[in-house]
């Protein structure tokens, strides 16, 4: 199946499961059902879904049930887009980012209020644990999709990449305090992706070093693109403020590293992700057009 073609039934089967754990919009509070289902469907690229996806299919086992492992694929791919939406949710609010336009659309907050924003972030946390929750595999393999889930979205993890984002406008950090930051803020919930994959895959330890090597640089590398474009393309393209961190003075690869340096930083990871896939074979296919689509996009 061509690459475009496979995204596209991903996001179908991924569209799919978040429009059956969401409640309906006419459920009581409907407001906030509202939102929750405003903020997550219909939307993004759905990368981290993808890279479930992409991951359960190079570590799947022979001998796996086909029918489970399918249905506890498309339960993560929506349990890590929950988190997600739920981050963009609170990163867009007037304490955090101050944020207007998220997709092409007008922020949460802005469409509903702050605190029906906030309580939207809230109610799809729990949500995405009890999507894993709910997987029809191995009750030990549950727990540690949930550990997993767990560890990247928390304070060692995406919550905590962003607090050291916040305290880091308007200072000067080296390369390695920023690659740190973004390891936790956009990497941990990246890298966390390709291992549910792989746990709901039922992967050996040696596959797992080498998807979690391969997470651990597309993670990396997907913020520094995101930081290219950020002075490359304009808010139309990007579906959000184009030029905001420069705005706000925020450290960038860009800032500190300069255009050229940070595209080639990017490649540089990227052949790192490329060359940890390498013994996994053709299972890895979409993983590898995966960190391309990634390092090559342009919006």
């Amino acid at each position: 199946m061509p690459f475009q073609d496979w995204l596209a039934v991903c996001v179908k089967n991924v569209e799919n499961a978040l429009n059956k754990a969401l409640p309906e919009k006419n459920e009581i509070p409907e407001q906030l059902h509202e939102a929750m289902r405003y903020a997550t469907l219909g939307g993004g690229k759905r990368v981290r879904a993808m890279l479930v996806y992409a991951a359960g299919k190079a570590a799947l086992q022979q001998g796996a049930n086909s029918g489970s492992y399918g249905h506890s694929l498309d339960r993560a791919a929506a349990a890590v887009e929950l988190i997600h939406a739920y981050s963009l949710i609170h990163d867009d609010l007037p304490c955090m980012d101050d944020d207007v336009l998220r997709r092409g659309q007008p922020t949460v907050h802005v469409r509903y209020g702050e605190a029906t924003a906030m309580l939207a972030g809230d109610a799809l946390q729990p949500l995405a644990f009890a999507e894993l929750a709910s997987m029809p595999i191995a009750p030990a393999l549950v727990v540690q999709a949930v550990q997993v889930l767990g560890r990247v979205a928390g304070s060692l993890g995406m919550v905590g990449g962003q607090a050291i984002d916040l305290s880091s406008v308007n200072q000067t950090l080296n390369q390695e305090q920023l690659q740190f930051m973004h390891r936790l803020k956009t990497g941990a919930l990246i890298e966390g992706s390709v291992l549910l994959g792989a746990i709901v895959a039922g992967a050996n330890s040696e596959i797992r070093q080498a998807l979690e090597t391969y997470g651990s640089a597309m993670g990396l590398a997907f913020q520094v693109v995101d930081d290219i474009l950020d002075v490359t393309a304009d808010t139309q393209k990007l579906g959000k403020t184009a030029g905001k961190d420069a705005n706000e003075n925020k450290p960038t690869y860009v800032s500190i590293m300069g255009l050229e340096e940070s595209r080639e930083f990017a490649r540089q990871l990227h052949e790192v992700a490329i060359t940890a896939i390498k013994p996994l074979g053709e299972s890895a296919d979409r993983l590898k057009e995966l960190a391309d689509f990634i390092v090559h996009r342009s919006y």
